[in-house]
């Protein structure tokens, strides 16, 4: 599927035609480079490798930074494939935002902020167990019982329990596209995308 890699600016809102005022989030989209294309006879699929985000030269190691030479680019941050990309493309070609249309659908895909060790309240919507008086001490924000008494004697794979939450990579689908800014290579969607600002974001057509 086609697609960009692109940063993650922050969110706004903006108003319709209708006057309605309408979440939505900004992304630096592109431009990316062509670093390599995979072809059906030499790899066995097709596809195009984006980069972008330009890379200190210092902070490459050899291998990349002959990958990035034999390409006639520079070295970049972030390196992505994408399968069964539309049009035709050469090594070293630009890819701008322009290749989004106004008013048509893409996927966003992303890390999650991640949120460190969290309880089952915050982390699974847990209600909490018990009252707040009749001599409750500390145990609002408690799971409950996590499993049965003698039989099965063990506590069921998958219990949802206090953990790590969030640092996983999400995908947000049918985000649509409210605005094309070519001039400051800027991609507005309805929304939100998961992501810190200034995360890296993959957005598929």
């Amino acid at each position: 599927m086609s697609g960009l890699i692109g940063k993650k600016i922050g969110m706004t809102s903006i108003f319709d035609e209708q006057g309605k005022n309408i979440p939505c989030t900004v992304i630096e989209t592109g431009p990316c480079v062509v670093t390599q294309v995979r072809t059906e006879e030499v790899d066995g699929y097709s596809a195009l490798q984006l980069g972008f985000d330009d890379k200190t030269e210092k902070h490459v190691n050899k291998a990349a930074a002959g990958h990035f030479k034999k390409a006639g680019v520079s070295a970049k941050k972030q390196v992505i494939e994408f399968r069964d990309f539309e049009g035709n493309y050469q090594l070293g070609d630009t890819i701008g935002v322009d290749l989004f249309v106004e008013g048509e659908f893409v996927d966003v895909i992303a890390d999650s902020k991640g949120k460190g060790f969290q309880g089952v309240v915050k982390r699974h919507g847990f209600a909490g167990v018990g009252q707040s008086t009749h001599g409750q001490h500390n145990r609002l924000r408690a799971p409950g019982s996590i499993g049965a008494s003698s039989y099965p004697s063990r506590v069921f794979k998958g219990m949802r329990m206090a953990g790590r939450m969030g640092g996983k990579q999400v995908t947000v689908q049918n985000l649509l596209v409210l605005k094309v800014v070519p001039e400051k290579n800027l991609l507005v969607v309805k929304g939100c995308v998961p992501g810190h600002k200034n995360a890296y974001v993959r957005i598929i057509k």
